[in-house]
């Protein structure tokens, strides 16, 4: 497979080669008109000559492409997947990132907000409003990230205050179906000549999706109101201090959820148990930016965020039986970065980093309770205390100009992790207690060649590693001994990458191709205990998973028409490996290396990695009609497909592990006249039912199509 790579990107190079005279035959108009830039390197960059397979995203395109919340990203990015199921979600890149449902499972997609790396387990619903800018990264992202990152990373940027801007910003309302109402908006505060500041707000209520019946029915749908306020000083040209805090209130209701062996409407559930979905947050940013005279840069970024997040389930999602689940968590991060950044011209440029980050889950006592029935200490699992982590890294990267069309990047990071559980269990009327705590560290790097071909053609290839740290196992008991399980450790992967991306008709059309190969090692995997496997236990996959693929990207604007378009193909092969699914009560025990293989004992070498589907594709098109006295009126269509796709190693039919293909189709016809914008808008046009997660036994469905009316005031 290297062999392969090795001869694309030299079939990639002498093809971009051929190709410049065509690409500069349409005009005078350059690449860099429109430009699209990319900051997750700690510099503003041009996309089209950034080594990097990257989606970015602008306000506008997100509200274009129906994007309000992490799940549709899915929908717009070759190469990701989201599963949602609530209180959590998986999000994996290149089938990369997040597979177990735990706080002990660190995500290998790190999503930043404003600079800072956000919960990486509970409060994925917070909403996009008054975005600058998403950025979604593909690939180990290990040199410059503050948190290493396995999968890829993804960057969220608010706007900014501006200073000398005057008074200006956006109020927004819509209704829709659902009973939907929302509001939004946005201000610039132009305080002094060196002072500004801006405030954004939005709130959206609706019913629920769901007839949920029996002796409880309580999803009384949504309602959600976060606020920012933002603060820019710089009091000279050399000194810059970004300040942000975020507030979230996010009361879902419920996530309902119904068994996988039911195949009546997945929208009528019967319940016999309370449902609750309550997620309040804050979270506050600071970025002090200071230039020296020559040039360069001392940045700090500081985060501060605390939550408290609440879940009451049915977990059999029926209205006879006994199986419940609920939590009250709260977490607090702290994180703190610095960075030396070098001017952007010279031959040699580079950047240092220094990061560390707490992060730190409090469990509190009587409120994470699985309940068979619920009500008995007998018949009740019951979990308490705190499970601290930290994580703390040195990094760097320097970029050494060879010519004037050809560079040599190095970079490396230094990262140690650890984690902490001080837990209290009552394992069905048995007291556990657990005071654990395991360390990794890990050298991980990157070494790429990129290439400027002419002004239209950037060929790029590197090879790249990233680490995610292990973690702690719960203890169990067994007749009558306390078992305590051994860590499970870090995962380990290593990319071969090529790139080409160009501009075609004077940057009209911009293309991005790339093909990867990565090692993975040490998949983290929850299967039967090997030696009683009627019990769970977080374990690695013993040998290396195979994945490799190709993603191609286009954007296109021909006057009044543009089109944008991406595709990812992904193959995946386990290593050899047994277990037992955990699911199944079985007292026969299996060696995840040797087996031996049986009915209970199975042998997964050669299935496909979790949450990896083979094929992912999205395409949007727009035309913007002239009408008179300056109006527009604007159709757009978008859809997105992301094909089936395994959410075990056991890929059993028959236990709901198989997810199928999800087909999604959003529209909008959007009428400006002057300041304001009308728009009609529709998601999910074809009303697809598809299963969004699986998690303990249950399938958690995809929001069914919504239509709405949007209507804004720019000022």
């Amino acid at each position: 497979m290297r062999a392969i790579l090795l001869a694309s990107a030299c079939a990639a190079a002498q093809i971009a080669a051929a190709l410049p005279a065509f690409a500069q035959n349409a005009s005078d108009q350059s690449d860099t008109d429109n430009e699209i830039v990319v900051t997750a390197e700690r510099r503003s960059t041009n996309i089209q000559t950034t080594p990097l397979a990257v989606t970015v995203l602008s306000g506008e395109d997100l509200e274009n492409r129906g994007v309000t919340t992490v799940d549709q990203l899915q929908f717009v990015a070759p190469g990701a997947t989201v599963n949602n199921f609530g209180q959590g979600i998986d999000f994996n890149i290149r089938g990369i990132g997040k597979a177990e449902h735990n706080t002990q499972t660190t995500t290998g997609v790190i999503t930043y907000r404003d600079g800072v790396a956000t919960f990486p387990g509970y409060f994925t619903a917070e909403p996009y409003y008054d975005i600058s800018r998403v950025e979604i990264l593909r690939g180990p992202q290990g040199t410059f990230v503050g948190q290493n990152a396995t999968g890829g990373a993804v960057f969220v940027t608010s706007r900014d205050p501006v200073i000398d801007g005057g008074y200006h910003g956006y109020i927004q309302g819509q209704v829709g179906n659902y009973n939907l109402v929302g509001a939004q908006g946005a201000i610039n505060l132009p305080l002094t000549d060196t002072l500004a500041a801006r405030v954004a707000f939005n709130t959206d209520s609706r019913d629920s999706f769901y007839d949920i019946t029996g002796p409880y029915s309580g999803d009384d749908g949504i309602f959600t109101a976060s606020g920012r306020f933002s603060l820019l000083w710089e009091p000279s040209s050399n000194l810059s201090v970004l300040f942000k805090t975020d507030l979230n209130y996010l009361d879902l209701s419920a996530y309902p959820a119904e068994p996988i062996f039911y195949d009546d409407e997945p929208f009528d559930i019967t319940s016999n148990a309370d449902w609750a979905a309550l997620d309040r947050f804050v979270r506050s940013t600071l970025r002090v930016d200071y230039e020296f005279g020559n040039g360069i840069t001392l940045r700090s970024v500081s985060g501060y965020q605390e939550g408290n997040t609440i879940y009451r389930a049915d977990l059999d999602g029926t209205s006879i039986g006994v199986n419940t689940f609920r939590d009250d968590v709260d977490e607090t991060i702290y994180s703190q970065e610095f960075n030396l950044i070098s001017p952007d011209d010279g031959a040699i440029t580079w950047i240092l980093g220094a990061y560390y980050q707490h992060d730190e889950y409090n469990f509190l006592p009587g409120e994470f309770v699985i309940g068979l029935p619920e009500g008995s200490p007998f018949s009740e699992y019951v979990l308490d205390g705190t499970n601290p982590k930290e994580t703390s890294a040195l990094f760097g990267q320097v970029t050494f100009d060879l010519s004037d069309s050809l560079e040599l990047q190095i970079g490396a990071r230094y990262a140690e992790s650890s984690t902490e559980n001080f837990i209290n269990v009552s394992q069905y009327g048995i007291p556990i207690v657990q005071n654990q705590q395991a360390d990794w560290s890990n050298l991980s790097g990157k070494v790429a060649l990129n290439w400027t071909i002419d002004d239209h053609n950037f060929v790029y290839g590197y090879v790249a590693t990233g680490f995610r740290p292990g973690g702690l196992n719960v203890p169990v008991s067994l007749f009558g001994s306390t078992i305590t399980l051994e860590p499970f450790d870090e995962e380990l992967v290593t990319n071969y990458e090529i790139g080409w991306k160009a501009g075609w008709f004077d940057g009209r059309l911009r293309t991005q191709i790339n093909a990867y190969y990565n090692d993975y090692e040490n998949f983290q995997v929850i299967i039967g205990y090997p030696n009683f496997p009627v019990f769970g236990q977080e374990v690695n996959v013993p040998n290396t998973t195979e994945m490799y693929g190709f993603e191609a990207q286009l954007e296109a604007v021909f006057g009044a028409f543009s089109v944008d378009a991406g595709l990812g193909w992904m193959h995946s092969e386990l290593g050899e490996f047994y277990a037992t699914d955990g699911r199944a009560i079985s007292v026969t025990p299996c060696d995840i290396e040797t087996g031996p293989s049986s009915v209970s004992c199975i042998a997964l070498a050669g299935r496909e990695q979790t949450y990896a589907p083979e094929f992912t594709f999205n395409i949007g098109a727009q035309y913007v009609f002239s009408l008179p006295g300056g109006d527009t009126l604007t159709p757009r269509l978008n859809y997105g497909h992301v094909s089936e796709q395994w959410a075990t190693l056991f890929q059993n039919e028959a236990r709901g592990d198989h997810i199928e293909a999800r087909n999604i189709f959003n529209g909008q016809l959007a009428w400006t006249h002057g300041d304001f914008i009308a728009t009609l808008w529709a998601t999910n046009l074809t009303n697809q039912e598809y299963v969004a997660a699986l998690n303990s036994g249950m399938h958690f469905y995809g929001p069914p199509r919504q239509v709405g009316l949007r209507v804004t005031r720019v000022f």
